[in-house]
């Protein structure tokens, strides 16, 4: 690859940037690059055209393509930014890194631990930073509540519940969300990959020792709990994924997580997603109503003896734009190597021995034996 960038010593003066997806990921990460200083929105590449030229005009991106080969193709760019099917993220993260660039991933890093592992893999072997694009940790309530348990207000979290649970929600009849060889499954790898990072941050990344879990499709296979607004690309697809999937996760520091997540359920459930924590000097819960941001907060603990609730008022959220501005500021420092997708790949493998576990009916020990120290 033909080297064009501007470099101040080993920092880059300007990093220009490929955008590869016309749906929210890929419009998100536009909005956020665009507001970054010193960034640069050099192309942008997906099959839809009119979409492609709407986004090209809105986000005044010079270039535009339909395949996101001839965007890799490009001797200008120093990173991409992928926002397309599951099924894609490994082919086109594998090509990005091989051509030298950094690779910024929506989530999951790929439909399965295989994938994920040839991604960061091919991350090291080019020494470039590789992120997946788990935005909801950014949010203010999460990263008020991590600043709380860092400062050991709870004490010891001995069990957590992380669930993300809807009435209706099935994205899409016959979209690629519900193909199990285009998404790699359907409710747990979709929305269950983005509280399972939410409590596992929250946590302080503990290990996995056992797995055991269940997934269902009651709904799904009979058609119902379909969302009538749903966008997804994809009409004819099979629907060989869960509505909902469960599991019990053990951790090696002795805490207990339970994970839920549904597409769609007979319940009380809108679109809900959150985090309950017990800890041995206090509790915490964020319960996240249809994406609110505000008043989502509690503390439970004692004050002066008593029983207390505290609400607390959250800071700003930011998602997508605190996602790329870390990377950014990961390019920019100069240490590739400590930036190769670990937390993407580690949560691959938890879905994985979800799956497994669904699939085989009982309880499967969480053996990561290839994680790279």
């Amino acid at each position: 690859m033909t080297q064009t960038k501007e470099n101040v010593g080993d920092q880059l003066t300007k990093i220009r940037v490929g955008v590869i997806g016309l749906g929210f990921g890929g419009e998100s990460a536009l909005k956020s690059f665009r507001q970054l200083p010193d960034v640069e929105i050099v192309a942008l590449a997906g099959l839809e055209e009119d979409r492609l030229a709407y986004l090209g005009k809105m986000y005044e991106v010079p270039h535009l393509y339909r395949e996101y080969q001839d965007l890799l193709a490009r001797d200008d760019l120093d990173a991409v930014s992928i926002g397309v099917p599951n099924h894609l993220h490994s082919p086109i993260a594998i090509a990005a890194l091989q051509r030298g660039l950094h690779v910024l991933c929506e989530k999951p890093l790929a439909r399965s631990a295989e994938e994920a592992e040839a991604i960061v893999q091919a991350a090291v072997e080019a020494n470039r930073v590789l992120q997946v694009v788990f935005n909801h940790r950014e949010r203010g309530d999460v990263q008020t509540l991590k600043r709380y348990i860092n400062e050991g207000k709870l004490g010891r979290i001995y069990y957590a519940r992380a669930y993300w649970m809807r009435r209706n929600g099935i994205p899409g009849a016959g979209s690629w969300f519900v193909s199990k060889a285009k998404s790699g499954g359907g409710p747990l790898i979709d929305l269950g990959v983005h509280v399972l990072d939410m409590v596992l941050y929250l946590l302080g990344e503990p290990e996995v020792v056992t797995v055991s879990a269940s997934t269902y499709d009651e709904l799904i296979s009979s058609g119902r709990g379909v969302d009538k607004e749903a966008t997804k690309s994809g009409v004819n697809h099979s629907q060989d994924v869960e509505d909902l999937a469960t599991a019990f996760i053990r951790l090696a520091n002795g805490t207990t997580l339970l994970l839920e997540t549904s597409w769609a359920t007979n319940s009380s459930y809108g679109d809900d997603y959150g985090v309950i924590l017990y800890g041995s000097e206090g509790g915490a819960e964020i319960k996240v109503k249809n994406y609110s941001t505000r008043d989502t907060l509690r503390i439970y603990t004692d004050v002066a003896g008593a029983p207390s609730e505290i609400a607390v008022q959250n800071p700003k959220s930011e998602f997508h734009l605190a996602v790329i501005r870390q990377f950014v500021e990961h390019i920019r420092s100069g240490n590739w190597s400590l930036y190769t997708g670990d937390e993407g790949l580690r949560r691959a493998r938890i879905i994985d021995a979800c799956y497994a576990s669904a699939q085989q009916g009982r309880e499967v020990l969480f053996a990561p034996s290839s994680e790279r120290e």
